[in-house]
């Protein structure tokens, strides 16, 4: 059986989801470099958008900056006593960079047909952003060509605006998001996601342009006996869990 196919411990998956809580505060001990840098490269296989990958990470790692940080995520005692602070942005406009970068870096000698297809023209069909006036002509008419494509086959119908690209985007971050905080937790290290800040300052302390945008924050490190406030509590599984 290939590495691939090998199925994982079930057991010990479900101990890192299970013992996974929003932390609150840490103690001062470190992460190992090379935990992290693992954890962050587990983060990168998580599932994403036909694998277009529209995230970034950013590590803050000057005492400068890991103080303004805290302040700008409103001071929260998981930001002020984290070992580590992530921040983790979607990007709205790398979608056609990397589709091109995907057929060149396909592996084998070339991409089927249908992934040439897929990435050199449906693509930009699907999260191509039609030129648009500030009465958003440009995304009316859009929609309307994808609702009437949608009467005679079934049709993605979004996106067609910036606020669509930003939710498309968000949904690939926060599956990594998932996968670093599950990954530090295997290690025996937790996390917070924070969403708690202040979104101009989180973007000047990392630099990031208006086509990129904050997810989440995320503090780690090693779990203070006083970082958990109270037990879990989950609603009753029926309220959400349905059969169609």
């Amino acid at each position: 059986m290939s590495s691939s196919n090998r199925p994982a411990n079930v057991e010990a998956f479900r101990e890192a989801v299970v013992t996974r809580r929003s932390v609150r505060q840490f103690t001062e001990e470190p992460i190992p470099e090379a935990v992290l840098q693992d954890c962050l490269d587990m983060a990168l296989l998580a599932p994403n958008s036909s694998n277009l990958q529209m995230w970034n990470f950013y590590r803050i790692t000057s005492a400068d900056k890991r103080e303004q940080m805290a302040k700008a995520c409103m001071s929260q005692k998981a930001a002020k006593t984290a070992a580590e602070l992530i921040v983790c942005t979607g990007h709205t406009r790398n979608w056609r960079k990397h589709a091109k970068e995907i057929l060149n870096q396909w592996p084998g000698d070339q991409p089927p047909k249908v992934v040439q297809q897929y990435y050199g023209g449906l693509t930009q069909f699907m999260y191509g952003m039609v030129p648009m006036d500030m009465l958003g002509f440009g995304a009316r008419a859009k929609k309307g060509l994808r609702d009437s494509i949608g009467l005679v086959r079934p049709m993605m119908r979004t996106p067609n605006t910036e606020a669509d690209m930003e939710l498309w985007a968000a949904k690939s971050v926060a599956l990594a998001c998932e996968n670093l905080m599950l990954a530090l937790r295997a290690y025996g290290f937790d996390s917070c996601p924070m969403e708690g800040f202040d979104e101009q300052r989180v973007r000047k302390l990392c630099g990031y342009g208006r086509h990129e945008f904050t997810v989440m924050v995320i503090a780690a490190g090693r779990r203070h006996p006083k970082g958990i406030y109270h037990e879990r509590m989950r609603f009753d599984r029926d309220r959400f869990i349905h059969e169609v």
